[in-house]
């Protein structure tokens, strides 16, 4: 299973069509799962929530600006590798606040799209979008260029 863990509700139709779209596209490969919990502009607060959410035996991929870089190709691998070991890939997005240390210190590996900062729900629907193009790309389908 995935789960994506998100600080924030998104509210523009556009956002929430894109992000829909990409997660029945996903669905068709794998169990997935979106998880909102409630903004409190307190990093203890976001955390204690998101913790909720995270089991022992998630791996846990944490989405920040400081994290590693991959291809599509690399992330494709990593999922496919992750997946052997573990029944469950976590996806925790932060707020605008970012991430608790806690949070940070939970995450088996530190994900980075970019060193800018991206709107929340523009971010949300790109990482839906790697995901189905990682089982594309696992599942040798052209989608991937």
């Amino acid at each position: 299973m995935i789960k994506i863990l998100c600080v924030g509700k998104i509210k523009e139709k556009y956002l929430t069509d894109f992000i829909a779209d990409y997660k029945m596209r996903i669905s068709k490969y794998h169990a997935i799962e979106i998880i909102e919990v409630k903004d409190s502009f307190s990093l203890e607060k976001e955390r204690d929530l998101l913790l909720k959410y995270i089991m022992p035996r998630d791996y846990v991929i944490s989405l920040e600006i400081e994290g590693e870089r991959l291809s599509s190709e690399a992330f494709a691998s990593k999922i496919d590798k992750i997946f052997i070991e573990y029944p469950v890939i976590t996806f925790v997005i932060g707020s605008s606040l970012g991430l608790h240390e806690d949070i940070k210190k939970r995450s088996n590996f530190a994900l980075s799209f970019s060193n800018m900062t991206f709107p929340h729900g523009v971010f949300r629907g790109l990482l839906l979008e790697q995901i189905y193009r990682a089982f594309k790309i696992l599942n040798h389908e052209s989608y991937h260029k």
